[in-house]
């Protein structure tokens, strides 16, 4: 089972690499909550993107993206469903009435911020259109069942945000530091997240189904 040949991984290597560093979404949440609320709120929204993405690996393999990708009313109502999500929670930090865009200095704070980012990516259907058009081009006849291998490069493919997003978000961290320090800075960076967080919203909500 998963016998490839190393032109194969070179392809699906570099091409995985280039999905990770191409600016998105989910890179733009992750520095955003970084800015605001430091290392530990990047990584929970890290983290939490992740877990929403092995979702839809687990969707794709399933074959149920298909089914997301081949119905105009199921794909509109998860949009607007992840649309609207957005731009609550953007609204929320605009006010400066969500705690969970506020410095982590709680347990539930990490928690609220990984469960944004996850349904974030859960409540996109473009995420899902993208790993059933994406994965099966690596798919080789023989080497393993077809769920199997839909499932090994999936879960490859969010892995090697290993090797982008922790070295983002300690940059981050650190360049916002001193920033964070100021009141009015502060406010400020709040208003950048809220921002955002409804433009993502609102970019959700002009998708177009393919």
């Amino acid at each position: 089972m998963f016998t490839y040949d190393l032109a194969h991984w070179t392809t699906f290597a570099a091409a995985a690499l280039a999905l990770t560093l191409a600016p998105g979404p989910d890179l733009a949440l992750i520095v955003a909550h970084t800015v605001k609320g430091g290392r530990r709120n990047g990584f929970a929204a890290m983290v939490g993107i992740w877990t929403g993405a092995l979702g839809h690996v687990a969707l794709a393999a399933l074959g149920l993206s298909a089914v997301l990708a081949a119905s105009a009313t199921l794909f509109a109502a998860v949009k607007w469903l992840g649309a609207a999500y957005l731009i609550w929670i953007g609204l929320q930090s605009l006010r400066g009435g969500e705690s969970a865009m506020r410095p982590a200095t709680g347990g539930g704070s990490a928690w609220r911020i990984f469960r944004q980012g996850m349904l974030t990516d859960l409540l996109n259907p473009k995420v899902a259109i993208f790993f059933l058009a994406f994965l099966p081009q690596f798919v080789v006849e023989g080497a393993g069942p077809v769920w199997a291998q839909l499932a090994l490069h999936g879960v490859l493919v969010v892995a090697s945000a290993v090797f982008v997003e922790p070295p983002l978000i300690l940059l981050g961290d650190r360049l916002a530091e001193r920033l964070r320090g100021d009141g009015r800075a502060t406010r400020w960076l709040e208003r950048t997240l809220g921002g955002v967080l409804v433009g993502l919203g609102v970019k959700l909500a002009l998708i177009e189904k393919p």
